[in-house]
């Protein structure tokens, strides 16, 4: 035998070996396929947990049936405390003018209950939103609450489906089950999650008769200060025929923005910045 095919053989023979090593060592990630579980926590920190803060102008477009629109806008500022745990949302509506001034503000917690305040300016009163109200319209949008700042991945059992492009992106199908039905409107949702980026693309709710009631739709992502984002999404009730159109711009990530701002005090009095 030549030399240089033995030196052949030997290098295929540890190629062979090592690939049996990783088939038989437990925990080995080669070709490992992320469980259901996995996925829905990738895909809740590439969502909400982007950078360790955010601001964003908001645009929403409120479209009934029969094409009455209705205009909000607002901006949006986040703060996390810890990654995938304790976050501080704070919300600033510029329009329309019945509801310029009124602000929203949620204290994110693990593994219980959100704190969510909701400061309504010609009343001038602060509604603290109890916990049963989170799957309630934010706004009045097609949007809850429960959307704009996240549900927990803990609080649903996770199936995953099948996999499958959305247009020419591939995707993982995943089915999540409510662990407590009687706190939610829909009995389970199913979502498509992007391989390449964790974001959902496509969220489909079933009311608790197994009937189809929102969908969701990730219309445009783009990558801003390396981090994926959902500029433009839509919710629509597929039983009213009403859809919502959220449009971020001006999107900014790390802006060591003050602490100050997710307080109570900021609902009555928020900084000059964000009335301009």
């Amino acid at each position: 035998m030549m030399p240089g095919a033995a030196l052949s053989l030997r290098r295929a023979s540890w190629v062979a070996l090592g690939a049996s090593l990783a088939v038989l060592v437990p925990g080995a990630p080669v070709g490992a396929q992320p469980s259901a579980e996995e996925i829905m926590g990738k895909a809740h920190l590439a969502m909400f947990y982007r950078g360790e803060d955010m601001r964003a102008r908001v645009t929403m477009r409120l479209v009934s049936r029969d094409g009455k629109e209705r205009v909000r806008e607002l901006t949006m500022s986040r703060r996390d405390l810890q990654d995938g745990g304790e976050q501080r949302y704070f919300i600033y509506f510029h329009r329309p003018p019945d509801v310029r001034d009124m602000t929203f503000l949620v204290w994110k917690y693990p593994g219980k209950d959100d704190d969510r305040w909701l400061y309504v300016p010609a009343l001038k009163l602060v509604r603290r939103i109890a916990a049963s109200d989170k799957r309630s319209s934010f706004a009045g949008s097609d949007f809850s609450y429960e959307d704009v700042s996240g549900r927990e991945p803990e609080e649903d059992t996770h199936k995953l489906l099948r996999e499958e492009k959305v247009g020419e992106r591939p995707a993982s199908v995943v089915e999540s089950v409510p662990k407590d039905p009687a706190s939610v409107d829909f009995s389970r949702k199913v979502s498509w999650i992007d391989k390449a980026t964790w974001l959902p693309l496509k969220e489909e709710y079933y009311d608790r008769r197994g009937e189809l009631a929102r969908v969701f739709t990730a219309e445009e992502l783009k990558e801003i200060q390396g981090f994926w984002t959902v500029t433009k999404r839509v919710m629509k009730n597929v039983k009213t025929g009403h859809w919502s159109e959220s449009v971020m711009a001006e999107v900014r990530y790390n802006q060591k923005l003050s602490p100050d701002l997710f307080s109570e005090r900021a609902l009555r009095a928020p900084p000059a910045e964000l009335s301009r």
